[in-house]
């Protein structure tokens, strides 16, 4: 069964249907790529997919161990390179509450924000910057 159905809109614009659901996106070439920079750009939502599958995985591991993470943040920064043109590198800083989380936890929530699905997915020469905060 398929998942989403891509809709070309014109001025490399396309819309997504999650067919389950029936949520859509709007993606946009970016302003360097011919594009008006009106949306995520395909690239941009592999970024983001990356960070919300970390923040996916670690929030059903933490509520199994009686946390919630609620109000957890991830910022995210994508690098573009030429020659192919391509991801090169993603930048994730997180940023998770306390919490009374004990080291062992935290080390916890780590391992499982790194081997998240979508990490295991990318290519290795993509670089994944992650870096942890505890605030």
């Amino acid at each position: 069964m398929n998942t989403a159905e891509v809709i070309y809109l014109g001025e490399f614009r396309c819309e997504a249907t999650h067919l389950q659901s029936g949520s859509k996106i709007i993606t946009d070439a970016p302003t360097d790529n011919f594009g008006k920079g009106l949306a995520f750009s395909p690239t941009d939502l592999i970024a983001k997919g990356l960070a919300s599958c970390m923040m996916t995985t670690i929030a059903i591991q933490t509520r199994l161990m009686g946390f919630d993470l609620i109000d957890s943040k991830l910022t995210v920064k994508k690098h573009m390179s030429s020659d192919p043109r391509r991801i090169s590198k993603i930048e994730i800083n997180v940023f998770i509450p306390k919490n009374d989380l004990t080291e062992a936890d935290k080390a916890k929530i780590i391992e499982i924000g790194l081997s998240c699905p979508v990490a295991k997915s990318l290519h290795p020469d993509l670089i994944q910057d992650i870096n942890f905060q505890f605030v």
